[in-house]
């Protein structure tokens, strides 16, 4: 019964921390921003695909080995600030090659398998490339498993109700963002906003790479 009496403060905690900004919130904006509703679909699944995981390994324990290690927790720093690096020098490159007038409009995109798969692959990389959720699963978490309870399946449960929870939350968000595409995907427009997200995925990074723990 613990459990249960605790879920409505499981759940307005994870709204809150869904809410905060951050290289989640950052590529989930972007990818509705530039692709509609339908393109942040897969960016979402991924990232929550990721902070499943992250809860899994948190039962195991090994996310607070991750956590503890001053090596690992450096390689997943290097790691997950170079990715975000890396999408924002993107972005930028895509700003800078849209100031010319014979620029598509559009930025290419793969098949639509390919490209799924793709921005599922992006959200998922930047969670799991966070050792920040490492951190914040072992500190998380432990404050609603019963002592009575057994630790795998019930983080595994409160780890389903938190991706649940963040899936409406960010497809509720992108659906938002997505219904002004059109206007976002203006050549104007979009080479603004590549400028703007390549500047915050930069910096995301950059704080990454160089904040200690």
């Amino acid at each position: 019964m613990d459990l249960i009496f605790s879920l409505p403060a499981f759940a307005l905690a994870v709204v809150l921390i869904s809410a905060s900004p951050g290289p989640a919130m950052a590529l989930i904006l972007r990818r509705a921003a530039l692709h509609g509703f339908s393109g942040a679909v897969p960016t979402v699944l991924g990232l929550e695909a990721g902070l499943y995981l992250w809860a899994l390994l948190a039962a195991t324990g090994l996310a607070a080995l991750v956590a503890a290690s001053e090596i690992a927790y450096l390689i997943l720093r290097v790691l997950g600030g170079g990715f975000l690096l890396y999408l924002g020098f993107k972005a930028w490159r895509t700003a800078w090659r849209d100031r010319s007038p014979e620029a598509p409009a559009e930025e290419p995109e793969p098949g639509p398998s390919l490209s799924w798969w793709k921005a599922f692959g992006e959200g998922a990389v930047v969670m799991l490339a966070n050792p920040k959720a490492a951190a914040f699963m072992i500190a998380f978490y432990p404050q609603f498993v019963p002592a009575d309870r057994p630790l795998f399946a019930t983080t595994a449960l409160l780890a389903v109700i938190q991706v649940a929870i963040e899936i409406v939350l960010y497809l509720a968000l992108a659906a938002v963002v997505g219904r002004a595409g059109a206007w976002f995907r203006r050549p104007a427009i979009r080479r603004r906003l590549e400028a703007v997200s390549g500047t915050v995925l930069v910096a995301l990074g950059v704080r990454m790479v160089t904040e200690s723990r």
